[in-house]
Formats: C-alpha cells, sequence, structure tokens
C-alpha cells in the first residue's frame, strides 16, 4: 500500500481539511498520513476560527513522518501563515535534494467559503516566491487564481489567459483551474508541456458541497501516485467529486460534507 501525506488544517467537522484528505486517500485504496497546520473551529455553517500550530512543530512532524514514513505524494492544503509556509518550503526543499522527485499538489487555501481568510498578504507572497516552484501541480478556483495572478478571474474565459500567465512564472507547473461556480461547471487544465483541455462538469443541485477543493486535490494526487497521466488524474478526480456530492448523505444544517468514502461500497 503507498503512503501519501496530507499538510493541511483539521476541520472538527471533517468535512474539509486533513480529516477529509484522509478518507480521499482510503478510498482510493492508499495509506494517508497528516500534518496538521491549523486547528480551525468550524461546522457545516462556516469557520468561526483559526489557531495556527507552530511552525516549528509542523517542520518537527513533517521530518518525523519522513524518516519512518516516507510519502510519494503530498498534498498541501490550509498553511494559515507565512512562517508556516516557510516551513514547509524549506521541508519540501531538503526533500528535493535527497530523493527521487515525488507528485506535490497544492491547493491554494487562502479564504474559507463563508469568508474567513485562511492566509494573509505575507503568506500569499511567500507561497508564490518559495512555495510555488516547489511544487508540481496547483488547484485555484477562481478567485484563488485572481489573487495568485493579480488579475481579476471571473468568467469562463477568464480562465485560460489567467492560467498561462501563472504558469509563465513557473514553467514546470501543471494547473487545474476549478470552475465550480461557473454554469456549467467546467474545470480548465493546463499541463506542464502545454497540453490544454476543458473538462465538462454538470451542475449538481445539492448543499453538500464543503470541501469540494481539498477532496479534488487530493483525488488527483491519488491518481498521480497511481500512475495516470496528467489528463487521466484530473478527470477522474473531478468525477470523484461529482458523485461525491452526488451521494452525499446531507449532514449538518450548512453546507454538508462529500460522502468522500462513495467508492468503497464497491469493493
Amino acid at each position: 500500500m503507498k503512503t501519501v501525506l496530507t499538510i493541511a488544517g483539521l476541520d472538527p467537522s471533517s468535512g474539509a481539511g486533513a480529516t477529509a484528505d484522509l478518507m480521499v486517500f482510503a478510498a482510493h485504496g492508499l495509506f494517508g498520513t497528516s500534518c496538521i497546520t491549523s486547528l480551525t473551529v468550524q461546522s457545516t455553517t462556516g469557520v468561526q476560527a483559526a489557531h495556527p500550530v507552530r511552525p516549528e512543530t509542523v517542520r518537527a512532524t513533517l521530518d518525523c513522518l519522513q524518516a519512518d514514513l516516507p510519502a510519494e505524494g503530498i498534498k498541501i492544503g490550509m498553511l494559515a501563515t507565512g512562517e508556516t509556509v516557510a516551513a514547509v518550503a524549506g521541508f519540501l526543499e531538503q526533500l528535493r535534494h535527497q530523493q527521487e522527485r515525488v507528485p506535490v499538489v497544492l491547493d491554494p487555501v487562502l479564504r474559507s467559503s463563508s469568508g474567513h481568510e485562511l492566509l494573509y498578504d505575507d503568506g500569499i507572497k511567500l507561497l508564490s516566491e518559495r512555495l510555488l516552484p516547489l511544487v508540481d501541480w496547483v488547484t485555484p478556483n477562481l478567485d484563488e487564481l485572481g489573487i495568485l495572478t493579480g488579475r481579476s478571474v471571473r468568467e469562463r474565459g477568464d480562465l485560460p489567459g489567467a492560467a498561462r500567465l501563472l504558469q509563465a512564472s513557473h514553467e514546470h507547473l501543471n494547473i487545474l483551474a476549478t470552475g465550480g461556480h461557473l454554469d456549467p461547471p467546467d474545470d480548465f487544465l493546463l499541463s506542464a508541456n502545454g497540453g490544454t483541455w476543458w473538462l465538462p462538469g454538470v451542475r449538481i443541485d445539492s448543499t453538500s458541497t464543503h470541501g469540494t477543493g481539498c477532496a479534488l486535490s487530493s483525488a488527483l494526487l491519488s491518481g498521480l501516485v497511481q500512475g495516470k497521466s496528467a489528463y487521466e488524474a484530473a478527470i477522474g478526480a473531478k468525477l470523484y467529486v461529482a458523485e461525491a456530492i452526488r451521494t452525499a448523505p446531507g449532514l449538518g444544517k450548512g453546507r454538508g460534507p462529500l460522502n468522500h468514502l462513495w467508492t468503497l461500497g464497491r469493493r
């Protein structure tokens, strides 16, 4: 069984963050380990507060896991502070020098869907300058892609140009720009070798959409670790999330969690 690592915040409602990532990994037959970057106070109704873990603890956790359970793929989610961004970047820099490259997927969690800031300007600057050069994939939504490129990204037609602008500064980067708020909710894939695809989506009438970005990036990483191509991993992740929304149990009073484990019903 292959081991994969999530570096992310803790959502106590398990709709998003590290606990959701671990379920996605399990659903794909992978063993997941986790490094918690922030303790959040949240439920399906929104984020009330976030309490970052000390960056020294984050780095120590990463080193400890790497020494015993080295990951064959890494997903990065909420980092909370610039200091934590630097700690994770330092770990990846060391990792790149010590072993064969493993796929790293960054879900740039900058604010919650309820509007709570999850990474401030100093952290965003460090993320762009230090972390993006070290990852292989980034999975921004429209708002996140706009922040990372400094341009307005509101409509379907804005995605290709913004993705190419981001890749111009990071030539090795694969970009899966998600259009979940578009109608239809199509995603745009720009691979590191310049290939482009629109991944068609269908609007699913559901209030169970908490953690879709986390699930997509973790499912994408799972596909890459299993040897799928960029396109195969991306389209597989999108189909996985769609079915997780479609079969969601309808929990909570707000935006409920997905059915992250729906694939296990087939085994």
